[in-house]
């Protein structure tokens, strides 16, 4: 037993000065490499072989150079991103498409949904031919629009607001059809606009300032204003001046370019008719609706049109019409009209306005002006009275895409009291930018707070004023007027560019999740509806720049990015530029389609910094247009 005790301790013994001598050679190896590794570097230097001087001799960076033998000197580490948004490109040749070709020279003027040719194929009953019918599929063009040829840049605001380059709008006949009314003139390369109109011979100023005799036009409680058959949108321009901004529609009939004039002045307008279909605008957007002799049938189809503007007015608003019938007893031979038909006109208005519980303000030579209740409780009592319209049942007032107008009056927000405004009320231009909108602040849009609408607001600015630094254009004062924003959600951007000589159109897509339109109505600024799987109705080249916030995440796998993209181009005016967010890999797509347009563009990073997914792609449209036309031809 002694002995193997003894002969475990032996071994045991043994063993531990076995590891001893493989842990000391192990040390003597690691310490001579590691004194080979140093000798390129001029030797081993024993002062410095404390762990805080050996870092510094192995920086992570190879552009760190030592430019000091004392390696214990301060060196300033690089700590920025070495890969921006600029590096990136499509992954190989084969994701690129082709250079989309130009359209033929005829389709200058295209507008797709509104194409005359295929408009025949409608209904000519209460002009439903002339509504938005847009091309299939199957018909969609795969081609650039071009301008005319000798297209020029338009004049800057204010001077647009009274003149337009012929080259651009090259149709004379509204100077041979409204001669005699001031519309429009016609000298050397350009077109002028006075002012006139049908029914304001002394120009749309002292129209407008007649108006301003009746009710209060500044002190900023009218800031939205709608002007149906707008004609060249001079009533509209003038307002501008006053701080209220117009939407002026027109349909594209047989005065084809009075809304391509209003474009090209400056003035915000869109294609468009009262017909069968809504407006595409929510409930309760409008300070003011106007029509100056618009020849719309205001009293036929149990007063269809009337219960319309009554949907886009807010609560308190008023409509103004001037021309046939008002003031019929003194005009009723000028007109070419009898003096019974007129008067059954009139008579007609007058009572669907009452059905509707509006109240005629007042009526002075050639003008009339009626107001919309605050609130509809004394309404609601008198449907006793006025059987028609009935209210609307279980409808969306708010709903206006390719929606039926019904002969309904769509009931106002409930109030508590007869003095209440409906849906609460609105702060005066230019507090309404800023104030928190009513259906915030009653909660009606889901998911958005006033303390999240501040946040957004602020958010913007910053936003804009990153923009502003990555595109000289966008941020050189005047050059553009016409601006789009694809997907505004609250009109963040649009409030962002208040001071700026601009108008936004903002367009809440139909495919939105949370329909915030009406929001951005109470605050004072414009908008519409829009389905970008289809084209907007406008002419081509109506925007200087268009805005796209997250569009294409919100369309992908609904329809084609090249056709929205295509619809941009054709929208997009020559050296116009576009400034898309969104993913890096749907940028990196769209960036790729747009080198097919012949764009210019670069891919630059968030304002969050290079870590950041979501990218930004700035693009500029190139300048181009359709050939010269033969010598033998002329424009029409």
């Amino acid at each position: 037993m002694a002995i193997w005790t003894n002969l475990s301790h032996y071994l045991t013994s043994k063993s531990k000065k076995a590891n001893l001598y493989y842990v000391a050679a192990t040390v003597i190896l690691c310490c001579t490499f590691y004194v080979i590794g140093l000798w390129p570097q001029g030797g081993v230097n024993t002062t410095q072989l404390s762990s805080t001087t050996l870092l510094p001799t192995l920086p992570c960076n190879p552009s760190i150079k030592n430019t000091n033998s004392n390696y214990g000197s301060s060196i300033s580490l690089d700590f920025t991103a070495h890969h921006t948004a600029a590096d990136l490109v499509p992954l190989s040749p084969s994701a690129r498409v082709n250079h989309f070709p130009s359209c033929n020279p005829e389709l200058s003027e295209y507008t797709p949904c509104e194409d005359s040719k295929r408009s025949l194929k409608f209904d000519r009953n209460m002009l439903i031919y002339r509504e938005r019918h847009c091309p299939e599929k199957n018909e969609l063009l795969k081609c650039r629009i071009p301008a005319p040829f000798g297209y020029k840049p338009p004049f800057r605001w204010p001077e647009s607001r009274d003149s337009v380059w012929y080259a651009n709008v090259p149709h004379k006949h509204l100077t041979v059809e409204k001669a005699g009314q001031n519309w429009v003139r016609f000298k050397d390369d350009r077109f002028t606009f006075p002012g006139g109109g049908t029914m304001f011979p002394r120009g749309a100023d002292a129209y407008i300032d007649d108006i301003g005799k009746l009710i209060n036009l500044k002190d900023g409680s009218i800031r939205t204003a709608i002007d149906t058959g707008c004609g060249v949108a001079s009533w509209g321009a003038y307002l501008l001046s006053r701080n209220i901004i117009p939407i002026s529609f027109a349909p594209k009939d047989t005065h084809e370019a009075q809304v391509q004039f209003a474009l090209e002045r400056g003035v915000p307008a869109l294609i468009g008719i009262l017909a069968t279909k809504r407006q595409p605008y929510p409930a309760r957007a409008f300070d003011i609706a106007h029509c100056s002799r618009c020849l719309i049938p205001w009293g036929q189809y149990d007063g269809l049109y009337l219960i319309e503007v009554d949907r886009i007015l807010r609560p308190g608003g008023y409509w103004i019409l001037s021309g046939p019938p008002i003031n019929w007893e003194n005009h009723w031979k000028g007109w070419n009209r009898t003096a019974e038909d007129l008067k059954a006109e009139q008579d007609q208005i007058e009572s669907v306005a009452r059905s509707l519980c509006w109240k005629k303000v007042t009526q002075k030579g050639e003008l009339a002006i009626w107001q919309k209740p605050t609130n509809h409780m004394h309404c609601k009592i008198n449907r006793k009275v006025f059987r028609k319209p009935p209210f609307c049942q279980e409808q969306d007032p708010d709903k206006a895409w390719y929606t039926k107008i019904d002969a309904c009056l769509n009931p106002l927000p409930e109030v508590s009291n007869v003095r209440d405004i409906a849906g609460g009320p609105l702060a005066n231009w230019p507090e309404r930018l800023t104030a928190v909108p009513p259906r915030i602040a009653s909660s009606s849009i889901e998911g958005v707070t006033a303390e999240g609408f501040s946040k957004d607001t602020e958010l913007w600015k910053k936003r804009v004023a990153h923009y502003k630094a990555l595109d000289f254009q966008f941020a050189e004062r005047g050059r553009y007027r016409n601006i789009l924003d694809m997907n505004a959600w609250l009109g963040g951007f649009a409030a962002a560019l208040v001071d700026d000589p601009v108008w936004v159109m903002n367009v809440v897509p139909v495919e939105a999740e949370v329909n915030s339109l009406g929001v951005i109505y109470e605050r004072g600024l414009i908008g519409t509806y829009q389905n970008w799987c289809e084209a907007m109705s406008t002419y081509p080249r109506t925007y200087d720049f268009i805005h796209a916030d997250s569009v294409f995440s919100l369309y992908q796998d609904r329809c084609e990015m090249e056709d929205i993209l295509l619809e941009m181009d054709r929208i997009l005016r020559p050296q116009g530029s576009v400034i898309f967010r969104d993913d890096v890999d749907v940028l990196v797509n769209v960036k790729s389609i747009v080198d097919g347009l012949q764009w210019d563009s670069r891919m630059v990073d968030h304002e969050g910094g290079p870590h950041v997914r979501e990218k930004l792609l700035i693009a500029t449209k190139q300048y181009w247009t359709a050939p010269a036309p033969d010598q033998d031809k002329q424009p029409s």
